[in-house]
């Protein structure tokens, strides 16, 4: 089995030094599992690792796509595949690194979300409804169909909340029995997941600053460009947190006030989810930086150790 390691956590945990560290002690290379940091153009919202901070790290899916593409988590899986048989030739041990749980669960479980067929004109009725009556009247179609989807999903979540809804009309069934079916597969990988957590009030206020940080960084300048580069907000590409929120700033539905609080408090909300996922992930190993009195090293230590133990590293 080819060894593999993902490092993942809450958004602003600081699971970016880490990865760099964790690479350069055991010769890796870095797969990112962000939903944002693959489009081009897409900098300072994203909190995209700068190539001077790569430290010669090889790094993957980091601008790769324009902002009109689309990016999902079968085209997640087919690019990540297709790196990882690199970093295996090089002789070099993949890093999965972000924060988006059902993308490296996909990989790692090696699910199959593709073999779903499609019916276009349910799927475009749909999309008028949530056109006409909003999202949520969908979300509670869902709720009706299938609960447990409902829970899962968000109901801005159009596009997923639609391929639930076109699952059950197709199949009859419910895409979170399938899903869940496809969860308790075996993971052909000999792998190690690690989570980065940390005391939440901590982690909100590293968020919040976060936040700060990106408009003094220039955010409302990027999506100003990216708004001047023809990019709207139906594409998949600036429904990503912070990019809504100044678009809808720049369009003069907010005040640039009222944005970055709606982006902080959802960034927050978001991190909440993100563990809550985390937390129901199997053979998963907690890294509390509390409990390590946020030394890195110490951390990096037992993640050395673990992967010693686990034989992803040799002696």
């Amino acid at each position: 089995m080819q060894p593999m390691i993902i490092l993942t956590g809450p958004t602003a945990v600081g699971k970016t030094a880490l990865s760099i560290k964790l690479a350069k002690k055991i010769n890796g290379a870095i797969i990112s599992a962000d939903s944002m940091q693959v489009y081009k153009h897409m900098d300072i919202g994203s909190a995209k690792i700068l190539p001077e901070e790569m430290q010669g790290i090889p790094h993957y899916m980091i601008d790769e796509l324009e902002p009109e593409e689309e990016f999902h988590v079968v085209r997640f899986v087919e690019m990540a595949k297709k790196y990882l048989a690199e970093i295996y030739d090089a002789g070099k041990i993949p890093i999965i690194v972000g924060g988006t749980g059902f993308y490296i669960q996909a990989l790692l479980y090696d699910i199959d979300f593709t073999d779903q067929e499609c019916d276009e004109a349910y799927r475009s009725s749909l999309e008028t409804l949530a056109k006409e009556q909003g999202a949520e009247k969908l979300h509670e179609m869902l709720q009706t169909v299938d609960p447990a989807s409902a829970e899962a999903i968000h109901a801005n979540n159009i596009k997923r909340v639609i391929r639930a809804l076109e699952f059950y009309h197709l199949t009859g069934k419910k895409i979170s029995e399938h899903n869940k079916r496809e969860r308790q597969k075996a993971s052909p990988y000999n792998f190690a997941y690690f989570v980065l957590t940390d005391d939440r009030a901590k982690l909100y206020e590293r968020i919040d600053r976060r936040v700060d940080d990106m408009i003094e960084q220039g955010l409302v300048d990027e999506v100003r460009k990216l708004k001047e580069m023809g990019c709207h907000r139906d594409m998949v590409s600036m429904q990503g947190l912070g990019y809504k929120e100044i678009l809808a700033y720049l369009d003069g539905e907010l005040t640039l006030e009222e944005a970055v609080y709606i982006v902080k408090r959802e960034t927050r909300h978001f991190a909440k989810r993100q563990l809550t996922w985390f937390k129901r992930e199997r053979e998963v190993i907690w890294l509390d930086k509390g409990a390590y009195h946020y030394q890195e090293d110490k951390i990096l230590e037992d993640i050395l150790t673990i992967l010693q133990q686990k034989n992803i590293l040799h002696n």
